[in-house]
Formats: structure tokens, C-alpha cells, sequence
């Protein structure tokens, strides 16, 4: 009985958060945004910039050295947004998970970006560490690429084309070179 009811919670935290999910306006309440970066993500469509939202929708994300950017990523509009359920914050709540993403901000401003190792991804996941979300500290930047290209829904088909054409295209002229090489 327990179980039903926690998914019944759940399933109306989804329909209030999706109610508030406005792409025009830029705005995704709990939510983390991605967008791709030109050329890498041409190359490898999974990886990308990475943010994190606030209750408000407001969009955070670590866009360089010492600057943590408020609604304005680095690379342009969200192109996907996976959307979180805020019941899943330990302390529970808005409240708490807008600390959450203001303190791991906080931190981020004071701190080298490095692509590799400390970049946007561990910007978020350290706020989804300090909410503890889910009831975990483990959140990575790997993890969270890989729960983003599995869960996160793009914003519209523009969002999925300007995700993908890229890549696509770069394959298709690949395939298409190797097989006129192999044709001759």
C-alpha cells in the first residue's frame, strides 16, 4: 500500500513540475538542462554543457573559470531537460534543493574549470550531492551524462535536430567516403 501511494506522490510531483516546464521561456523548475558544445558534441553527441535549474526555473550552469553563468549557458538554449522529482531531496522540498544548487554555485565561482575533470557536469552533481538527492553523495559527471542521454527529453524537435543533425551528418559523410574508398 505504501509502495502505491509513494508512486501516486510521485507521479503528481511529475504533473505540477511538467506544468511548469515553459522551453519558450527558458524555464525547467528541478530540473537539469543540457546543450551541445560545437564540434565535440558533433563528434561524441553525448557528451555536452550541462546546468542545473532552480525551483523558479532559473538555469544555472559553471560556464568557465570562476563564473558560474544565471540564465545564460555557455552554449546556448537547452536543447533536453531531465526532469528531477523534488520529493527525492533529502531535507525534502523546493527550499532545500534551491540551497542545494545555490551553495554548489557558490563554490563553482571560486574554482578552475577543467574539461576533463572539474567542469558543468560536476557542478551539478555536486549539488545533487548536497541535497543528497535520491539518497545518495555518489552523483559524477559520468553518471549524470549517461542518466541525461537515457532520461533526458528533448525540448522540441528543433532541440533534437540541432542534438543530432551533426553528428549524423559527419557519419554520413564518413560512410560515404570509406565506401567510395572501398568501391574503387
Amino acid at each position: 500500500m505504501a509502495d502505491s501511494t509513494e508512486k501516486a506522490e510521485t507521479m503528481k510531483n511529475y504533473h505540477i513540475a511538467s506544468e511548469k516546464i515553459n522551453p519558450l521561456a527558458g524555464r525547467f523548475p528541478h530540473c537539469i538542462v543540457w546543450t551541445p558544445i560545437p564540434v565535440l558534441s558533433w563528434l561524441f553527441p553525448f557528451i555536452g554543457h550541462m546546468g542545473i535549474c532552480t525551483s523558479t526555473g532559473v538555469i544555472r550552469d559553471f560556464a568557465g573559470p570562476y563564473f558560474v553563468s544565471e540564465d545564460n549557458m555557455a552554449f546556448g538554449k537547452p536543447t533536453k531537460y531531465w526532469m528531477m522529482d523534488v520529493s527525492k531531496v533529502y531535507a525534502s522540498g523546493s527550499s532545500a534543493w534551491d540551497i542545494a544548487v545555490h551553495d554548489a554555485s557558490e563554490e563553482y565561482k571560486h574554482r578552475m574549470h577543467n574539461l576533463c575533470c572539474d567542469n558543468c557536469h560536476s557542478h551539478v552533481a555536486m549539488a545533487l550531492n548536497l541535497m543528497r538527492y535520491d539518497n545518495s553523495t555518489s552523483w559524477n559527471m559520468v553518471k549524470l551524462c549517461l542518466l541525461v542521454l537515457l532520461r533526458g527529453k528533448h525540448v522540441s524537435c528543433a532541440g533534437f535536430l540541432k542534438t543530432w543533425l551533426p553528428f549524423l551528418t559527419l557519419l554520413g559523410v564518413i560512410v560515404t567516403v570509406a565506401l567510395a574508398i572501398n568501391l574503387r
